[in-house]
C-alpha cells in the first residue's frame, strides 16, 4: 500500500514553522495566609490541592478506607468524611491510621464529635463555630484544635444561613455569605485561634463567584472553592468547571472540591483537568482532541477513545494532540508533545513539533502508545 503525502500546514492553512507557542503568564494570585493540613499546604502561594469527600456511611470503616484509597489513586490531595453520629466518631481514628492523604472530620452541631475527631488526629475540622453550642463548647473544640495544631474550616453555604442574617438581608446575597463567615471567623479570632479556611458556597455559580471575590477583597483568610451540591456529572462538571474556573482564572482560591452526584474518584479528575486546564496543575496525560467535521477522514472517536482507555493510571506528564483533518491539525499537533494529524487513512506523527514520519490509520493507536513510552519530560 503507498501512503499518499499529506502537506504539512500550520494553523492558518499556511506552511508549518513549528515555533514555540507564546508563553502565557502565571496568574497573579492573591495573598493568603497559610495553613498546615498534615503536610499539605494550604494557601501562602502553595500548589492548590484538590478534594472530596467520601460517600460511604463513615461507621463503616473498611468502605471509607477502601473509597479513599481510589481517590488516592486518582490523585486527592485532601479527603472529607462526615462524622454525624457515634459510630463515624469511634471509626475516624481507623481511617486516620489507614490511609495516606490528609482527613477533614464534616461536623455540624455536636461539639463531642469535633473533640473526639481532634484526638484521632484528623488534619482538619470543618465545623461552623457558631453553630455548636456554648462560648464553652466552642472553646472546648477550640483549645483542643489549637493544642493539636488542627485547622478549622468555616463552611458557610447559600442554603443554611442564620436566620437574623437573612432577615437581615431578605434572601441570601454575597454580602450576607461574607457576614456569616465573618461571624464564625470572629468567634475564632476571639479565642486566638487564626488557623482558618473558609468556604462560601452555594448552588448559584453567579453568587458563589460574588462572595468569594468579596471575602478574597477583605481578608487574607486562605480560601476552599466549590459550588456546592452542583449535581450530576454532566450539569455539576459544567457548573464547578465555571465557577471554580473563573476563580482560580482571577487568582483567588487555595484548595478546590468538586461536588457530584457521582464517585468520589470522578469528582477527583474534575478538579484536577480544572487545575489543568489553567496551567495551575502538573499535568498527566492530557489528550487533546479536535471536534470533528465534515473533513474528518479517520474514525477519530474510535482512536480516542482506545487511547483514553490505554493510558488510564499513566502518570506522565505528555500532551497528546489528535487531529483529524488537514487543516488545522499539522498546527495543533506540531504544538504538543506527541501529536497525529490525519488525512485520508493515515496520519503525520509529530514528536516535540517536528515531523516524524507517516502512519496508517490503523497504527496510529500504538504508535501514540510507544511514543507515550518512551517520552521523557524536560527536567
Amino acid at each position: 500500500m503507498t501512503i499518499p503525502e499529506l502537506p504539512i500546514l500550520g494553523q492558518n492553512g499556511n506552511a508549518a514553522t513549528h515555533e514555540q507557542p507564546i508563553a502565557t503568564a502565571p496568574f497573579r494570585r492573591r495573598k493568603s495566609r497559610r495553613v498546615m493540613l498534615g503536610n499539605v499546604p494550604v494557601g501562602g502561594n502553595s500548589p492548590i490541592s484538590v478534594q472530596t469527600m467520601t460517600k460511604t456511611k463513615t461507621g463503616d470503616a473498611a468502605a471509607t478506607i477502601a473509597q479513599i484509597k481510589r481517590c488516592e489513586e486518582a490523585g486527592v490531595d485532601i479527603v472529607r468524611v462526615t462524622v454525624n453520629d457515634w459510630d463515624a466518631a469511634n471509626a475516624i481514628g481507623e481511617i486516620v491510621r489507614g490511609v495516606n492523604v490528609p482527613i477533614v472530620s464534616d461536623i455540624h452541631f455536636n461539639h463531642v464529635f469535633a473533640l473526639k475527631a481532634i484526638e484521632a488526629g484528623v488534619a482538619k475540622v470543618r465545623i461552623n463555630p457558631g453553630n455548636i453550642g456554648s462560648r464553652e463548647r466552642i472553646h472546648q473544640v477550640l483549645k483542643a484544635a489549637k493544642e493539636r495544631g488542627t485547622p478549622i474550616r468555616i463552611g458557610v453555604n447559600s442554603g443554611s444561613l442564620e436566620n437574623d442574617i437573612l432577615e437581615k438581608h431578605g434572601y441570601p446575597t454575597a454580602e450576607a455569605l461574607f457576614e456569616s463567615a465573618m461571624r464564625h471567623a470572629g468567634i475564632c479570632e476571639e479565642f486566638g485561634f487564626g488557623d482558618v479556611i473558609i468556604s462560601v458556597k452555594s448552588t448559584d455559580v453567579r453568587l458563589m463567584i460574588e462572595a468569594y471575590r468579596l471575602i478574597a477583597e477583605r481578608t487574607d483568610y486562605p480560601l476552599h472553592l466549590g459550588v456546592t451540591e452542583a449535581g450530576t456529572t454532566r450539569v455539576g462538571t459544567i457548573k464547578s468547571a465555571v465557577g471554580i474556573g473563573t476563580l482560580l482564572a482571577e487568582g483567588i482560591g487555595d484548595t478546590i472540591r468538586v461536588s457530584l452526584t457521582d464517585e468520589p474518584e470522578k469528582e477527583v479528575e474534575t478538579g484536577k483537568e480544572i487545575l489543568r486546564s489553567l496551567g495551575l496543575a502538573s499535568r498527566a496525560v492530557e489528550i487533546i482532541a479536535c471536534p470533528t467535521c465534515g473533513r474528518l477522514e479517520i474514525d477519530l472517536f474510535k482512536v480516542t477513545r482506545e487511547l483514553e482507555e490505554a493510558l488510564k493510571g499513566v502518570k506522565k506528564p505528555v500532551k497528546i494532540a489528535l487531529l483529524g483533518c488537514v487543516v488545522n491539525g499539522p498546527g495543533e499537533a506540531s504544538e504538543a508533545d506527541i501529536g497525529i494529524a490525519a488525512g485520508k487513512g493515515v496520519g503525520i506523527l509529530y514528536r516535540k513539533g517536528e515531523v516524524v514520519r507517516r502512519i496508517k490509520e490503523e497504527e496510529i493507536v500504538s504508535t501514540v502508545l510507544e511514543e507515550v513510552e518512551k517520552f521523557q519530560p524536560e527536567e
